[in-house]
């Protein structure tokens, strides 16, 4: 596996579930999954009164650290009520 793929796995947390892809599916496959983990930051930034774009690039970038280190952190006084219901 070439050193592009074995970061881009790691990152994405791709390299912990499937750790035997050969390289081009598992940089593909890596990508996609970072994409997700940008939404998720985004939508968890969000609700945590976080901001939202810096998140998304945090999730691009760092992958499943950057949502767990989302999680881990308080929720912000200015962030939405995400037990409110909208009518």
């Amino acid at each position: 596996m070439s050193n592009a793929a074995a970061i881009l796995t790691v990152l994405s947390g791709l390299r912990f579930v499937a750790p035997e892809l050969d390289a081009a599916t598992a940089i593909g496959t890596a990508v996609v999954v970072l994409v997700c983990h940008a939404i998720f930051c985004r939508i968890f930034a969000h609700t945590g009164g976080y901001p939202k774009n810096t998140w998304t690039a945090l999730g691009l970038i760092g992958g499943v650290w950057a949502v767990t280190v989302l999680l881990l952190l308080p929720r912000r006084a200015g962030g939405p009520n995400p037990m409110h219901r909208l009518p």
